[in-house]
């Protein structure tokens, strides 16, 4: 709106959205604009003089000395936060109500809920015709024991195509986390009903939910002791094999531990197991596009010392990762249909209580989030709950490789990619054919590159 705004694209943000699927902060896509931090404000006072300043810093909460609780100390002041923390945001004028997945992060808060209304909690989820991708029955099951008034509403490829064209107006800078697609749908659902709804986003970060917290630990414990020479051969030949291959080799897993997307997992494995140190291991891990020329290595904001390699990862996911991928997704999806989402996990007394515990109370006996399900198995039986984590992930290769293939082929033509000028014309299309023909897990990487080409031909 501003009449001195130039939708110039800056590369340096478009290489390390290529690597991460969002922009960066404070980059924002456009040169010569930056976006506000989390944790600061700016003041600018009448001469244009900006001062800008943290009013709280993630890196201070996670310095704290640790707190050497007993187990049921910790689960009571937990649940004695958490509880504070949910009902303080069922504070409302309007029709309030929540974005209920079946995982332990939104059960807890619905249940929380449920604990303090005096009326049925309204709750809604997204589902899959994909197997593997729908948890919309274990969200109904959990929402049936809570007592919740539940919608649910199956997300289709249509659906998908019909929505494509609105997300560069939603997000305004490059963004290509597919789960905006599901998010945007439910959040419309929710509004047709209540205007503010609850979500469990964050738990992940607080309470070490990712696979990651968990692997990048094992792997810095077990590859210590192997010379990284071999190391490097053994991830060459992990990384050699096919994604559908290890995708294959998964079905012969019991499905209840049968890990999603094996072939992806396996070649970030192999990624890491080839990292020099604890940064470049953690980046291996959760960067994208690894055969793309040119991308540099995003330099992580400095952990504090001192901690562990699952706290060091949680750590790196909540300054980068939470705000810049999490966070804005269910910002702009929510806004778009004028619903307001509020995140009680995110309270920063939860956060802060988080981090004054040892790992010990978010990963123990190699499950996550320990001491959040210990709060939640005292509303929900853990039968509903103990189940391998799928996600909010929608089944992009199905899908780009089937009733969206017309519409991708047509945005990585050679034309129109050489028509913007911000991707090299090559690796596009390899990844492209790689995926057509089922070689690696190069979904991601196809979603990264036509929402980059949605977003240059929306804004530039």
């Amino acid at each position: 709106a501003h009449p001195g705004f130039d939708a110039k694209p800056d590369h340096t943000a478009i290489a390390g959205f290529l690597s991460h699927l969002y922009v960066p902060a404070p980059k924002s896509g456009y040169a010569d604009i930056s976006v506000l931090e989390p944790g600061c404000l700016v003041e600018i006072d009448a001469q244009g003089t900006v001062r800008k300043d943290r009013y709280w810093d993630m890196a201070a909460v996670a310095s704290q000395p640790l707190d050497t609780m007993e187990d049921q100390d910790a689960i009571e002041a937990m649940e004695e936060v958490l509880s504070l923390a949910v009902s303080q945001r069922m504070v409302a004028d309007v029709p309030l109500g929540a974005l209920l997945s079946g995982g332990v992060d939104s059960s807890a808060v619905v249940a929380l809920m449920a604990a303090t209304s005096d009326r049925p909690v309204k709750t809604y989820t997204i589902g899959f015709d994909a197997a593997g991708f729908n948890e919309a029955d274990q969200a109904a099951a959990v929402a049936k024991h809570l007592g919740t008034e539940h919608r649910t509403l199956t997300l289709s490829p249509d659906d998908a195509l019909d929505l494509i064209p609105s997300l560069p107006d939603w997000y305004d800078a490059p963004f290509a986390d597919s789960s905006a697609l599901p998010t945007y749908l439910v959040s419309r659902m929710a509004r047709e009903e209540v205007t503010v709804a609850l979500s469990g986003d964050g738990g992940d970060e607080v309470f070490f939910g990712y696979n990651r917290h968990r692997a990048l630990a094992a792997l810095e414990a077990r590859a210590g002791a192997i010379p990284r020479p071999l190391r490097r051969a053994v991830a060459g030949a992990m990384a050699a094999v096919p994604g559908s291959v290890y995708d294959g080799l998964a079905q012969f897993i019991p499905e209840g531990r049968r890990p999603r997307l094996a072939g992806d997992k396996a070649h970030k494995l192999a990624t890491a197991l080839s990292a020099r140190n604890r940064h470049d291991r953690y980046l291996g891990v959760v960067s994208h596009w690894a055969d793309y020329p040119g991308l540099e290595g995003t330099t992580l904001p400095d952990a504090p010392g001192g901690l562990d390699p699952s706290a060091e990862a949680a750590y790196w996911d909540s300054r980068t990762y939470l705000p810049d991928d999490i966070l804005t997704k269910v910002d702009r999806a929510s806004m778009a249909v004028s619903l307001e989402a509020r995140v009680p996990l995110l309270d920063h007394r939860v956060v802060e209580l988080a981090w004054r515990l040892p790992t010990r109370f978010k990963l123990r006996d190699g499950q996550s989030k320990w001491l959040l399900r210990q709060v939640l198995y005292r509303h929900v039986p853990k039968a509903l709950i103990d189940r391998p984590k799928s996600g909010f992930a929608v089944p992009l290769t199905a899908w780009l490789t089937g009733p969206l293939r017309e519409w991708a082929e047509e945005l990585l033509s050679p034309s129109a990619l050489s028509n913007h000028g911000l991707l090299e014309t090559a690796p596009v299309r390899k990844a492209w054919d790689d995926l057509i023909a089922g070689r690696g897990n190069r979904q991601e990487d196809i979603w990264a590159a036509l929402m980059l080409q949605a977003w240059a031909g929306r804004w530039l």
